[in-house]
């Protein structure tokens, strides 16, 4: 695995990727269900949904699939866990989030 002076941590994660992607059998749309899933039992930060999401697109997925994913995974995760991660998504999408309480009386 070589990498450049300029951007090796990037070129190594690159390579990882790759590499993973070369070792799989999963189906692309699979393979990036299961990353996502992974990515919130991390509690993973805004940029690493966002260097999925090309993929993503790639494979066809849609926000529903995703969505599925995250209440899939809430049993076992925690409902903390899944709502951090809806929120780093939304905001590696740009998306603000409107909370579910009503508006204050004036």
């Amino acid at each position: 695995m070589t990498t450049s002076q300029e951007t090796p941590v990037l070129d190594t994660l690159a390579a990882m990727t790759l590499d993973s992607l070369e070792r799989c059998g999963l189906a692309p749309e699979t393979l990036i269900l299961t990353r996502v899933a992974a990515l919130v039992a991390m509690d993973a930060p805004a940029l690493s949904y966002l260097a999925h999401f090309k993929a993503g697109a790639e494979a066809e997925l849609t926000p529903e699939q995703i969505q599925d994913v995250l209440v899939a995974i809430a049993p076992v995760v925690g409902t903390a866990r899944v709502m951090a991660a809806a929120t780093h998504i939304a905001e590696a999408l740009g998306i603000e989030i409107a909370a579910a309480m009503p508006a204050p009386e004036e």
